[in-house]
């Protein structure tokens, strides 16, 4: 029993949470003994909170954001206002912020084609392409083939082969890795390829991938997979756990890409069923687009590795090919100020004639994409948003059934996906344009962590997206206003509580 006891502490997610926990307990300590001898200190907490609450008022942040922590700071001024110091302010670490920004410049190799983008006479479709090349620096391409894998299990197969088939290099990028049976099949192929010499390069996010033991890196290493961590956690006070490396990226001799939602643990395969059937999807691209992939994974293995890359020898010299449509591959990032995957969410909804599919694990939104939603169904697009049945994590969940009440009495169609999670970020719209990638709908993803994502235009592969959209809206439920309204006081003011600090889950 202790050995197990012992076992569980030294794991790094628990020792780290434990140290951090014994330092604000020290901190929140002393503020207390202070307040019980000196009145005085009373008083200088309140006129700092007030300058706390002055300066987040006068932020340009997300309101809702800005909102929870007035709120948090007013209801709990003793601690509230340190708190949002230490925790609150989304600032990413300095490390990470000048990093990632010196790093952009080595985009300036990547230079859109001027017939392509003059090509798109959709007004809508050229307004949203231009507005991500000029704030991601990523081009759309038209000379790529687009693979729609409708199942984790689909994509497992067609990186597993994609891998066996790396002749140069292999570059993998992912939020979650975790030990079973989709990790030991990948990593027995890339230390087949390191022997074969191939490149092997790997980023993990740190706590995204907390279950690894503390070996994991020197592991990789030993066998010649250059593995590097993202954002590593760290005892002190100052941690960032909020910036993750929420992306999922694999290349292979930059003639193979892959982006979606899977992460590699068995779950997404479902040989494991935690949460029922695991319902995932995932987006192969073979030709042109797939070297955007390659620099934004090059852009964070810089920033990990602390070398420079020579992104030329990345370049997969890509075949042509006929009756594809417009593939632009586009990175988000917290280091600025600008919510890529957020805008990009509002201009495709926005842009919707006819109708609009969306398949998200969480529905945590904001007020943006709340009118949005609304303003679109009332315009008489066909909006229908896909949610787990089973969730991952009840508390988030509480918060994505709080929002059904107003978007369906506002004719917003939400559907529940009976057989288990569903886990895939995709947005289609009216036969022509669709977005799939990493980022959901929640505050997290538009604001904190890492994401990327691809906007496809009038490709062949839009079919199977939709086609994969009402396969899986026939296992959902349609939840119904009369249902979302008719819920139990005590449930509906759970939700309520919950869903005033949303922002913060």
């Amino acid at each position: 029993m202790m050995k197990r006891l012992i076992n569980f502490l030294v794991k790094k997610p628990i020792s780290v949470s434990i140290l951090i926990l014994l330092q604000l307990g020290l901190i929140y300590m002393l503020i207390y003994l202070l307040s019980v001898r000196l009145t005085e200190f009373l008083f200088i907490v309140q006129v700092l909170n007030m300058m706390i609450v002055i300066y987040i008022l006068n932020k340009n942040d997300n309101p809702s954001y800005k909102m929870t922590w007035i709120i948090f700071i007013l209801g709990i001024p003793l601690v509230g206002g340190i708190t949002y110091l230490m925790f609150g302010g989304r600032k990413v670490p300095r490390d990470i912020r000048t990093g990632i920004k010196e790093l952009n410049n080595g985009q300036a190799i990547l230079i859109q084609e001027k017939a392509v983008m003059d090509s798109i006479h959709e007004k809508e479709y050229l307004r949203q392409a231009r507005y991500l090349y000029d704030n991601t620096g990523f081009p759309i391409y038209k000379n790529t083939k687009v693979t729609y894998l409708s199942s984790g299990e689909a994509k497992f197969e067609a990186l597993v082969n994609a891998l066996k088939s790396a002749e140069k290099f292999i570059l993998l990028e992912y939020f979650i890795i975790k030990e079973g049976y989709v990790w030991s099949t990948i990593k027995e192929i890339l230390v087949s390829k390191v022997k074969e010499g191939v490149d092997v390069k790997l980023i993990y996010d740190d706590a995204g991938s907390k279950s690894l033991p503390y070996e994991f890196l020197e592991d990789c290493r030993a066998l010649g997979i250059k593995a590097f961590a993202f954002n590593p956690l760290r005892p002190i006070l100052a941690i960032y756990m909020n910036n993750r490396d929420h992306r999922k990226i694999a290349v292979v001799d930059g003639r193979i890409g892959f982006i979606g939602g899977m992460n590699l643990a068995d779950e997404y395969i479902n040989r494991i069923s935690p949460f029922g059937h695991w319902k995932d999807v995932a987006v192969q691209f073979e030709g042109e687009a797939v070297y955007s992939l390659s620099l934004m994974f090059l852009q964070f293995y810089d920033h990990v590795s602390k070398e420079i890359s020579d992104y030329s020898w990345y370049y997969g010299n890509p075949k042509k090919y006929e009756n594809v449509g417009y593939v632009q591959n586009f990175s988000d990032s917290p280091t600025d100020e600008e919510p890529v995957s957020q805008f990009t969410h509002l201009n495709l909804i926005n842009s919707a004639s006819s109708y609009i599919y969306i398949m998200t694990p969480y529905l945590v939104i904001g007020y943006e994409i709340m009118i949005a939603l609304v303003n679109a169904a009332k315009s008489g697009v066909d909006v229908r948003i896909m949610v787990p049945h089973i969730p991952d994590k009840k508390y988030v969940f509480s918060v994505t059934r709080s929002n059904y009440e107003y978007l369906t009495q506002n004719g917003v169609r939400i559907y529940e996906y009976l057989p288990g999670f569903l886990h895939a970020k995709v947005m289609v719209a009216d036969d022509r344009v669709a977005i799939v990638g990493t980022t959901n709908l929640d505050f997290r993803s538009y604001f904190l962590h890492f994401e990327c994502g691809s906007l496809i235009i009038d490709d062949p592969s839009i079919k199977d997206i939709v086609d994969d959209c009402k396969d899986t809206l026939s296992k959902c439920i349609e939840i119904t206003y009369e249902e979302s309204k008719n819920v139990n006081f005590m449930v509906k003011l759970w939700r309520a509580i919950l869903n005033m600090f949303s922002t913060l889950l």
